[in-house]
């Protein structure tokens, strides 16, 4: 009896023993979980206000201190949310057209996505402007501008513009800017007006998101454009024949890649 009585104790103790170690495991792992996001949230933060930092300076927020630039770069967004037009759009459009009117942006270059031919951002951004008066010869398109990288990027190393205005929401300046930066662009961004009438947070927290990542695409993965080609460089008070081929010259160089 005293045997197997001091058996089942050993066993009690070897039992009680393997939890008090599981349960620490247990702990240390919620711990080291909780300080990874902890650590994983401040990253964010501080990559999302360094980039804010660093790009104040070279934000204009109204449209009237805009000095004369030779090339404005309109970042693309869809015109419609559904069967909604889409604020940021058409203050980005809004904004391009005054500045033209008011003799302070010579070119356009309208960079976006053309994912397929239902959806051409470059395309429609154009109709909009030859619309509102701004002739032919002063718009180029790009048809790659698929991210903010590819956009600023190729503005520099396609179009051959190293000294330019872009066009887009505040939040979204800061980001470019930062881009250009990196890449010794000497590019100023006019912040436009967004939507009024929704709350932003869920775009916030996707700028957020697309700042750390665009942060380990210069930083980490010297991430490059999707496309890049030869040069097709704006060339100033050019005949509108002229444009026309430098922009199919651009449509082509991204669809035979």
């Amino acid at each position: 009896m005293g045997t197997k009585k001091s058996s089942d104790i050993t066993h009690s103790t070897r039992s009680t023993s393997r939890w008090k170690r599981l349960l620490i495991w247990i702990r240390r792992t919620v711990m080291y979980g909780i300080l990874a996001i902890m650590a994983g949230v401040i990253c964010l933060i501080a990559i999302d206000r360094w980039i804010s930092w660093q790009t104040q300076k070279n934000i204009i927020y109204d449209i009237d201190k805009v000095e004369h630039y030779q090339v404005a770069v309109v970042l693309g967004t869809s015109k419609y949310l559904g069967h909604t037009l889409n604020d940021y759009y058409i203050h980005r459009i809004n904004a391009a057209i005054k500045l033209f009117k008011q003799g302070k942006v010579a070119d356009f270059l309208l960079s976006g996505d053309n994912a397929h031919r239902s959806y051409n951002e470059p395309w429609t951004m154009k109709r909009d402007l030859l619309k509102a008066g701004v002739p032919e010869s002063s718009i180029y398109l790009d048809y790659a501008g698929f991210r903010t990288l590819d956009s600023i990027v190729r503005a520099k190393r396609i179009f051959d513009s190293n000294n330019f205005l872009i066009i887009t929401q505040g939040f979204h300046c800061e980001r470019a800017l930062y881009i250009a930066r990196f890449h010794d662009i000497n590019a100023h961004c006019l912040a436009v007006a967004g939507p009024t009438h929704y709350s932003g947070y869920t775009v916030r927290l996707r700028e957020v998101l697309a700042r750390t990542k665009a942060f380990f695409d210069l930083y980490v993965l010297d991430t490059q454009p999707k496309f890049l080609g030869p040069k097709h460089p704006i060339q100033p008070d050019e005949d509108p024949s002229s444009s026309d081929e430098s922009t199919q010259l651009a449509e082509d160089s991204t669809t035979s890649q």
